[in-house]
C-alpha cells in the first residue's frame, strides 16, 4: 500500500501576457506512489516542477488538479501557526470550504520536515537554539527540549557545537544544523530540496554518507530533489526522471545495488550513464515514456 500517493496532479501559474492573464503549466498529470520507508529521488532540469512536488506533499501549496494523499488522508493547505495567519485563513475559507469547517475539529498535521538548499537557520541563534525553536513550534514539552535537541545534533555529528552560531560554522556544518532541526521533530517524512547542492564535493559526499546512515537507522520516508545523477544513484531506491515545461514523469529507474554503494564500481557507473542517455535521448525526441 502506498504511504504517499500523488494522483494525477497538475499545477498552473498565472502570468500576464500582453496585459492578459494566461495560465502557465508547471506540472501536467503527475502520478506517483511512494512506499513507507522508501528513499526516492526526483531528478530533472530546472523548471520541471521538482520543488513544486515537494511543496504540494508538504501542503505548502495545492495542486490545480489532482490530489496528494498521505497515509489515506488528502493533503490540504498547511494550517496556520499563529494568530495573524489564523485570521487570514478564516477570511479565506469562512463558510466557503469544508477545510474551514474541519479546521478546529481535525487539524491536519502530517509528520513532515523539510530541508532546503539554503540551510535557512537563524543567524542570531546558536545551533541548539535553532533546534529548540523548531521543537517549540511542535509543542514539545519543556523538559524534553534540550535533550531532544542535543540528540538531534549528535545524530548529525555536531556534538560539542551546540553553542556555536552559524557564522562560526562551515557551510557543511550549517547544513547539518538544518538537517538536525528537521530530524529533531521526529518526522515520518523528510523532504529534501537539493540540500547539498551548494557544498564542495568532499563535504557533499560525506553528508550523503551521514544521511544514508540516518535513513537506515530511522526508516524515514525520504523524497529527495537533486540535479546530480550520481547523488541520486548513490542515495536512492528509485529515481524519478522528469522533463520540463510542463513537468512530466518520463521514467522511473530502480536502483538495485547493495549498500554501501561504491561510486567507482561498473554497476554504479552503468546506471548513471544509462540515466544520462535517457535524458539525452529525450532532448532529441527519441525516447518515450517507460519504466526500466
Amino acid at each position: 500500500m502506498s504511504f504517499i500517493r500523488i494522483e494525477n496532479i497538475s499545477k498552473f501559474f498565472s502570468a500576464m501576457v500582453n496585459n492578459e492573464a494566461e495560465g502557465m503549466p508547471a506540472l501536467a498529470g503527475i502520478s506517483l506512489d511512494i512506499r513507507e520507508g522508501e528513499f526516492i529521488s526526483i531528478v530533472g532540469p530546472s523548471g520541471c516542477g521538482k520543488s513544486t512536488i515537494l511543496e504540494m506533499i508538504a501542503g505548502l501549496q495545492l495542486p490545480t488538479e489532482g490530489q496528494v494523499i498521505i497515509n489515506g488522508e488528502v493533503v490540504r493547505e498547511a494550517p496556520p501557526r499563529n494568530r495573524e495567519a489564523l485570521k487570514a485563513y478564516e477570511k479565506k475559507f469562512f463558510l466557503r470550504s469544508p477545510v474551514h469547517n474541519d479546521f478546529f475539529r481535525n487539524r491536519q498535521r502530517f509528520d513532515i520536515a523539510m530541508v532546503f538548499q539554503d540551510h535557512s537557520i537563524y543567524p542570531w541563534k546558536t545551533s541548539i537554539e535553532n533546534i529548540i525553536f523548531a521543537l517549540k513550534l511542535k509543542n514539545v514539552q519543556k523538559e524534553s527540549l534540550i535533550p531532544q535537541a542535543e540528540q538531534a545534533l549528535a545524530m548529525v555529528g555536531l556534538k560539542g557545537f551546540e553553542n556555536r552560531y552559524p557564522y562560526q560554522l562551515s557551510g557543511g556544518m550549517r547544513q547539518r544544523v538544518a538537517l538536525a532541526r528537521a530530524l529533531a521533530v521526529r518526522p515520518r517524512i523528510l523532504l529534501m530540496d537539493e540540500p547539498f547542492g551548494l557544498l564542495d564535493t568532499f563535504t557533499r559526499e560525506r553528508l550523503q554518507d551521514d544521511l544514508m546512515a540516518i535513513w537506515q537507522r530511522t526508516a524515514l520516508t525520504v523524497v529527495y530533489v537533486t540535479h546530480d545523477i550520481d547523488e541520486a544513484v548513490y542515495l536512492s531506491e528509485r529515481i524519478v526522471l522528469m522533463n520540463a515545461r510542463p513537468g512530466v514523469i518520463r521514467n522511473i529507474v530502480e536502483v538495485r545495488l547493495d549498500r554501501p554503494r561504491r561510486r567507482l564500481e561498473s554497476a554504479f557507473t552503468d546506471i548513471c550513464n544509462n540515466i544520462r542517455l535517457i535524458f539525452r535521448s529525450e532532448m532529441r525526441g527519441e525516447y518515450t515514456h517507460g519504466v526500466i
